[in-house]
């Protein structure tokens, strides 16, 4: 699947990941807008790699073109 494509899946609180990677990433998943300290949070990625739980995510050039996304069941 295309990035396009996983998209509108991550809006529906799917999980998904790329089949290329071959590492510890277990998924990509989005996180809505919320509030911090009083402060408005915006929408962000995260990515889960096992062994060291959730970091920023932010998909690179390679990413958005690939075409090995897949949903996460």
């Amino acid at each position: 699947m295309t990035f396009e494509e996983v998209l509108p899946k991550l809006k529906n609180g799917e999980k998904v990941i790329r089949d290329g990677w071959s590492g510890p990433e277990l998924y990509v998943k989005l996180v809505g807008a919320s509030q911090f300290n009083g402060e408005n949070l915006n929408p962000y990625f995260l990515i889960n790699v096992e062994g060291e739980g959730y970091t920023m995510f932010q998909p690179t050039v390679c990413d958005i073109l690939a075409e090995d996304w897949s949903i996460v069941e």
